[in-house]
């Protein structure tokens, strides 16, 4: 069976769900399931091959047409070459792209635009998407990477408690509130920390956000910061004033505040989803 151009697929998935559509005959066919984060492969390839079954039962197709489709995959932990190969393989369309979901969570924001996104979750990244492609900073996890993330927001205000704890920094409404939490004393935040993972973090930054916008000085500085992490990648990735920005996921709106004014003007409310953007790459692709 020949590629066919008139079957579209567009898979988005992470560790919680995955979504897929199908765009057929003018109808586009969606299927919701189970995590599909590629570093958990066969729980992935599980979920993925139930949602292809699930889309070829509703549109009406029989199993096997799926093959003839031209598909994007966006996967988190997609991180190699030979992970998105890996994939690719295990699926059952020949022409598909495998790829992680930072360039379909680009694409479904700004469509065909040019501009960023700078998707600020429990994670971070921000990219950038031009006329010469899509280029993506971060995105590196804890505790290495993803500044200004929920996770590191969380991990940085425990920082300022212990060094508030040393004498070496002022304490603040939040973060005295917060050692309270912890028992009062630095051993508690020292035993949360030991254990804690990024979504345990990341619980705080509802709390760091609320009180910058109180006029906490501690959360002030840290929505700052985060802040110009994301302006200095933005300012690498050769987003212009003005040019369109998108802020996405859990925290990332409330750094419209923090970001330079030129940067500012730009906000936009995305376009689409990551579905949406697998589905925009799948088309692309098969453009000559």
């Amino acid at each position: 069976m020949t590629q066919s151009p008139d079957l579209i697929i567009g898979i988005d998935g992470g560790g919680t769900s995955c979504r897929a559509a199908l765009l057929f005959a003018g109808r586009r066919v969606e299927m919701r399931g189970g995590p599909a984060n590629a570093m958990r492969f066969d729980e992935a390839m599980g979920t993925i091959a139930g949602l292809l079954s699930g889309l070829a039962t509703q549109a009406g197709l029989p199993p096997g047409a799926l093959a003839a489709a031209r598909a994007h995959v966006g996967l988190a932990g997609v991180m190699t070459p030979d992970m998105a190969a890996r994939v690719a393989a295990a699926l059952p369309m020949r022409d598909v792209t495998v790829t992680d979901d930072q360039p379909t969570t680009i694409a479904g924001a700004l469509g065909a635009q040019t501009g960023a996104v700078a998707a600020i979750g429990t994670g971070s990244f921000v990219g950038r998407q031009s006329d010469t492609g899509i280029r993506v900073l971060g995105g590196w996890g804890l505790p290495i990477g993803d500044q200004a993330s929920g996770a590191r927001l969380g991990r940085r205000l425990l920082e300022e408690v212990m060094l508030a704890i040393d004498g070496l920094r002022p304490h603040s409404g939040l973060t005295r509130a917060v050692l309270a939490d912890h028992g009062g004393t630095g051993a508690g935040i020292v035993f949360f920390s030991a254990t804690a993972t990024a979504a345990d973090f990341a619980t705080l930054a509802p709390r760091v956000v609320a009180a910058a916008e109180a006029g906490d000085a501690v959360a002030a500085a840290l929505m700052a910061e985060g802040a110009g992490y994301i302006a200095a990648c933005l300012t690498a990735l050769g987003h212009a004033a003005g040019e369109s920005l998108c802020l996405m996921g859990g925290v990332g709106p409330a750094y419209a505040r923090w970001l330079p004014p030129g940067m500012a003007s730009g906000l936009r409310a995305p376009q689409g989803s990551a579905l949406d953007g697998a589905l925009i790459l799948a088309r692309a692709e098969g453009c000559p």
